[in-house]
């Protein structure tokens, strides 16, 4: 993406009057209306649901034998309005449809978006239609609420359990061309919605049609409400049959298509090694699917997986979160990059769409998973400056009046002219978010060491077990309540379909061709301060090159770790030691973590004496850290049987969330909600990970 398109510019609108008297936004980018003045709710349903046919699609994927994904590609999200039709006629379809059985179909709906509504002006233009159809107020509220940060790059929104939508904003062809179809992903319909082609000729290139062609599969359809010249000859060199029909309203004609030349199709992005990337995945609802290691990495894997309908175990020798996931709070702030950069930084769309994430699960939990506090970031160890700040939405980050980040944090002689406020940002709660995920009723957890895994002639998967995991009276391991698979209570071995590494820095040892990662022990400290130390503490957590934060336990907290249910907490650190795998808790690293939250925040040299030091508490995780500084993730065997998601470093808890995505879609030949150029940085399989450190 150039430097011009990384930047997105929201659509500039002036507001008119349809013939049923409603507001339409009007672009004076493009100099048109976003949708027909005659009707536009009735305009997207004819043109674009009717058209592709999708009442009777939807219906037939019911009777369909296993879990299928229908995935819609629109030029031009605009105001949303065509999703929310389809996303209506889809309820009314799937009304009855257990969302999480393993049988239920799903709706992926792309959308590109190159000068996207603001938030304001999408509640406006989305009014009108609340009163003509009450049935889509729900619809709209969610989609409003979980309207994306406007910054470059694919943001995943997670309607329902069966409806997800990437918006994808940037230069249309750029974003097509960062569509990952390397595991058997296809588009099935696609919405034609740009500007006219007169008013925005740069949404009908050429280029656009042969991303289409690429994307596409026999049986794939597509509609536009435009019969101009450059649509039809595009459209057919591109593979697709198209025919003229009755347009809407006051137009003569619009045209249908369908793709008709599937031999055409090329790959032209492969993601590294190839040869393992375009292998055919079969994973279904019927596969058992087995993951080691109960990090944030493999739960939130699992969660994936089971919204997907897939049944998971997950095995690990201790317990959910007993390594370096486990720490009281985690602090959820991005490491900003310039604003060019932002599109293709894994940081800072994982970090986006983590707090999305997040914050929709704690409406379905009884303790947050995600505090809102938003955080201050001192600038210590930064790759932005001030200037770079500005270029981002304030939503997601800005510069605060030294006055004001005084007050916010309640430093009263720290200069704080420098800083960068993160109004997103928040502590994470691991244990209210590992009871969560493991409450799915698809996922199972299973206290079992791993110690090997042998992939036999068949390609099938057998676990082994250590000798002291099984006792006489196991004769089963349950994968799921369906699929129970039997387990060699001799040779301590289960049998599964496929099965996924998330065992942080131990991965290597189950399978050498992941990395051999650098070791990184870091111990976290905490105190209970005293009502005088309260006062003088940061209202908000800070980031320094390490990080503080004030945070009160919850219910539950104190199974994880020692701490005062309901008692303020001030937590510090980390340490980082390398190559020390030892996970005693250290004085000295106590004293680390104080020297340095002293040497970046002078006036908190009094928050605690030497002497009391000794009677912190902490917890002490060691982070798998790759050369790159960014995780391994994806395919490792030809057969799509054996896969990793692991080496987050200090950064789970931002990039587990979409790395576990783009690895569920790819097992099942969906697109990922990351660009083939960050898959290929995630790669088990790439270049800077072909020297041993």
């Amino acid at each position: 993406m150039s430097e011009s398109s990384s930047i997105i510019t929201p659509a500039k609108l002036d507001w008119r009057y349809d013939e049923l008297g409603n507001e339409v936004p009007f672009s004076n980018d493009f100099g048109d209306v976003y949708y027909s003045i005659v009707d536009g709710l009735a305009e997207s349903r004819y043109v674009f649901v009717q058209q592709n046919q999708l009442a009777k699609r939807f219906s037939q994927l019911s009777q369909l034998t296993g879990q299928q994904t229908f995935t819609i590609a629109e030029l031009g999200f605009g105001t949303g309005l065509n999703f929310l039709v389809t996303w209506q006629l889809w309820r009314q379809i799937h009304t009855s449809a257990d969302t999480q059985s393993q049988s239920s179909p799903r709706l992926h709906f792309i959308s590109t978006e190159k000068y996207p509504l603001t938030r304001a002006d999408l509640q406006r233009a989305l009014a009108c239609w609340q009163k003509q159809d009450p049935t889509l107020v729900p619809l709209i509220e969610q989609l409003i609420n979980q309207y994306p940060t406007l910054v470059a790059g694919c943001h995943r929104l997670h309607l329902e359990a069966d409806v997800i939508v990437d918006l994808w904003l940037g230069d249309a062809n750029e974003s097509l061309a960062k569509l990952d179809n390397s595991h058997g992903a296809s588009v099935d319909a696609w919405f034609l919605d740009g500007f006219a082609p007169a008013c925005n000729e740069s949404l009908w290139a050429q280029q656009i049609f042969t991303q289409m062609q690429r994307l596409s599969k026999a049986t794939t359809t597509a509609a536009t409400f435009s019969c101009a010249g450059v649509v039809k000859r595009g459209l057919k060199e591109a593979g697709f049959a198209i025919k003229k029909v009755k347009g809407f309203g006051r137009k003569r004609e619009m045209l249908t298509a369908i793709y008709t030349q599937p031999d055409m199709l090329c790959n032209d992005t492969p993601i590294e090694n190839s040869s393992i990337a375009n292998s055919a995945n079969s994973a279904n609802s019927n596969t058992s699917i087995a993951i080691i290691g109960a990090g944030i990495s493999g739960l939130m894997t699992a969660w994936s997986l089971a919204q997907r309908g897939m049944a998971v175990t997950i095995f690990d020798k201790t317990a959910p979160l007993a390594g370096a996931s486990g720490n009281p709070r985690a602090l959820l702030a991005p490491k900003m990059t310039p604003i060019h950069h932002v599109a293709e930084h894994l940081h800072s769309i994982g970090y986006l769409y983590s707090g999305r994430l997040y914050r929709q699960f704690d409406h379905e939990t009884p303790y947050p998973i995600l505090i809102a506090t938003a955080a201050v970031d001192l600038l210590h160890k930064a790759n932005v400056n001030i200037e770079q700040i500005a270029d981002y939405p304030d939503e997601m980050a800005t510069t605060l009046e030294e006055a004001q980040a005084k007050q916010l944090t309640g430093l009263c002689q720290q200069p704080l002219k420098n800083n960068l406020y993160l109004p997103q940002a928040g502590l994470v709660n691991p244990y209210a978010l590992a009871q969560f995920i493991l409450a799915h009723p698809l996922i199972n957890f299973q206290q079992r060491h791993i110690m090997a895994i042998h992939q036999l002639a068949d390609n099938s998967i057998q676990l082994c077990l250590q000798d002291s995991d099984l006792k006489d009276t196991d004769l089963k391991v349950a994968i799921n309540p369906d699929l129970s698979q039997e387990t060699d209570n001799k040779n301590n071995k289960i049998s599964i379909d496929k099965v996924i590494i998330a065992a942080a820095y131990a991965s290597h040892l189950l399978d050498t061709r992941i990395f051999d990662c650098r070791k990184i022990r870091g111990q976290l400290s905490w105190f209970m301060p005293t009502t005088e130390q309260l006062n003088k503490l940061s209202k908000l957590p800070l980031k320094y090159g390490g990080y503080c934060a004030l945070f009160t336990p919850q219910q539950g907290d104190d199974k994880l770790n020692p701490v005062v249910v309901d008692k303020p907490q001030f937590l510090l650190g980390a340490s980082f030691v390398r190559n020390d795998t030892d996970t005693d808790i250290r004085h000295n690293e106590h004293q680390t973590n104080y020297d340095k939250l002293i040497a970046a925040i002078p006036e908190l040299s009094d928050v605690d004496s030497d002497m009391a030091i000794s009677a912190w508490q902490a917890r002490v995780g060691i982070r798998a850290q790759t050369p790159d500084y960014h995780p391994i993730v994806g395919q490792l065997d030809d057969a799509g049987h054996i896969w990793t998601i692991c080496a987050m470093g200090s950064k789970g808890f931002a990039f587990a969330p979409i790395c576990a995505e783009a690895l569920a879609d790819n097992m099942t030949g969906q697109f990922p909600p990351l660009s083939t150029q960050m898959l290929n940085q995630i790669s088990p399989q790439r270049q800077r990970l072909q020297t041993p450190l």
